[in-house]
């Protein structure tokens, strides 16, 4: 059946950036699909939040405190997920950082923390469940990108540049790792209430000029409207999809 496709019943998922709104939504929709999850965050306390939730739906949850721009951490949630698991069928690099300054005055400092988090981080996270997806021959890895990927941020370039790198991330070890059956496909969010995002929608005006821009006339939802792509990637019904980003925007990139 076709629905099948879709399950990810016994399946095992390490989100990084799990704490966070999209994150969060991302965990549960994996979760209420049949995985296992693992999440990784620095801030290991609202871990147990998101871990609360997936346990109500009587799937498991192994919840540890990951810096993912340090390769020693990385190596060592690998090592615990191992342990509990025994293997890694999805990998969702969530974890993303944004600093907001004019190009020209922009702190180098910055720059380095959010290159760091945003695209050194899912390269080594993706390296490391890589080597072991070689050896199984097989899984899937989903990169969270942004409409930053494509076009530009005024006032945020290193975000803008470690969404484009992250895409372009995204597409090189999708040729790389093909034939070891492994699916790297990526997911643009566009214009979504988290807290990331708070500063805009709650400013009337810079909210009204977003929804005037957004052909669905309306902010993202976590929770509704990025379950079914992250799914979708996740599932066998997206075997032989590779290197391709889905942009979940209400059609703000076709305007």
């Amino acid at each position: 059946m076709i629905l099948d496709k879709f399950s990810l019943k016994g399946k095992v998922a390490i989100v990084t950036g799990a704490t966070g709104g999209l994150g969060g939504s991302i965990s549960l929709a994996l979760a209420e699909a049949g995985a296992d999850l693992v999440l990784v965050s620095r801030t290991f306390s609202l871990l147990k939040i998101v871990a609360k939730k997936i346990e109500k739906l009587d799937k498991q949850a192994l919840i540890i405190g990951v810096n993912v721009t340090k390769k020693e951490e990385i190596n060592l949630a690998i090592e615990k997920t191992l342990e509990k698991f025994g293997k890694i069928d999805i990998l969702v690099n969530g974890a993303g950082i944004n600093r907001r300054s004019i190009a020209e005055k922009f702190p180098e400092e910055l720059w380095d923390e959010v290159i760091d988090t945003n695209l050194k981080g899912a390269f080594l996270f993706s390296q490391a469940v890589g080597k072991f997806m070689i050896k199984q021959n097989k899984g899937k890895i989903i990169n969270i990108v942004s409409l930053l990927s494509v076009i530009g941020g005024e006032f945020c370039p290193a975000y803008a540049a470690s969404k484009g790198g992250l895409s372009q991330l995204t597409k090189a070890l999708a040729v790389a790792w093909a034939k070891y059956n492994i699916n790297v496909n990526a997911i643009g969010p566009g214009y979504f209430k988290t807290s990331m995002t708070k500063a805009i929608y709650e400013d009337q005006v810079r909210n009204n000029k977003i929804l005037s821009r957004i052909p669905m006339g309306r902010w993202g939802k976590p929770e509704e409207d990025l379950s079914g792509a992250v799914v979708y990637l996740a599932s066998e019904a997206s075997n032989y999809v590779n290197g391709q980003t889905i942009y979940v925007d209400g059609g703000w990139l076709a305007y």
